[in-house]
């Protein structure tokens, strides 16, 4: 399990392991701040680099090493 934290996630580069709508490397855009600020952080959003698109995910699926590893592999 990789020690990830999600204050510093954002700007960092991801590759799915199985590409997402033809999107392999992603890049972390935003960190959504909970209501109230002193509660966890449970959403991010991710951009692909090719596409453009971006989506909402919780940042813990980033943990899992089947779906995604860290850097632009």
């Amino acid at each position: 399990m990789n020690p990830l934290h999600p204050k510093k996630l954002l700007k960092s580069k991801w590759t799915a392991i199985k590409p997402v709508a033809k999107n392999k490397h992603f890049l972390v855009t935003k960190v959504i701040q909970p209501e109230p600020p002193e509660a966890a952080v449970q959403w991010i959003e991710i951009e692909a680099v090719y596409s453009r698109k971006s989506k909402i995910i919780d940042w813990r699926e980033l943990r899992d090493e089947t779906l995604w590893r860290q850097g632009w592999v």
